[in-house]
């Protein structure tokens, strides 16, 4: 190889160099970034706003084999009661579609909140809210149609901010939040995953 050539080659090899020293930089920023905005989610969705409103959004989840709420979906729902129990929301608000158990998630969260002692006369049932986005709009067209205004949403902590953030999309004003006391391994998957959702939703919707 002529001096020329050896030139060229280091050359060559630099530029690589400086191209993979980029990379790992713009990977480390990408990876700090995605750490910071999960445990922002976190965070959010542990730190409740107890208010009143007119009434409680609570979204649906895993149905089990015998078509009662799952624990998970249990906890959502418990905290709803509570929150009704103490005159924050006259109104609960259940959403929820089919799922591959075969159950209607919002028939099946009705039926756990009527074994609680909430009566039959405060259940919406929302049968259409196949995902986050469709709990958001059944609430606000139900909202809208009926007069009320403002919105209390139950739901996993890491599921709170995206709740929020849809419903206020949707033109409800969110004045309370509360997360469900139901923690499982799971949830390390669940809130970085949620945050992915949730940067997406938000560009989506931006």
């Amino acid at each position: 190889m002529g001096i020329h050539g050896g030139l060229f080659a280091n050359f060559q090899g630099a530029g690589w160099n400086f191209f993979m020293r980029r990379l790992k930089l713009l990977f480390f920023i990408c990876f700090a970034g995605f750490l910071l905005a999960t445990s922002a989610i976190v965070v959010a969705g542990l730190n409740d706003q107890v208010a009143n409103a007119d009434l409680i959004v609570v979204p649906g989840n895993t149905i089990a084999p015998d078509g009662t709420p799952s624990p998970r979906l249990q906890a959502r729902l418990d905290t709803a009661v509570k929150l009704f129990k103490e005159h924050r929301a006259p109104l609960i608000f259940v959403s929820g579609g089919t799922g591959k158990e075969g159950f209607d998630e919002a028939l099946s969260m009705s039926s756990y909140l009527l074994k609680k002692g909430v009566p039959s006369a405060v259940i919406i049932k929302d049968s259409l809210g196949t995902d986050t986005a469709a709990t958001a709009k059944n609430a606000a067209n139900f909202m809208r149609a009926n007069n009320l205004k403002s919105a209390f949403v139950a739901t996993q902590y890491f599921h709170v901010p995206r709740t929020k953030l849809a419903l206020e999309r949707n033109g409800v004003q969110v004045t309370g939040t509360a997360h469900a006391r139901y923690f499982e391994v799971r949830d390390l998957y669940s809130s970085p995953r949620e945050a992915i959702a949730y940067i997406a939703y938000f560009a989506k919707s931006v």
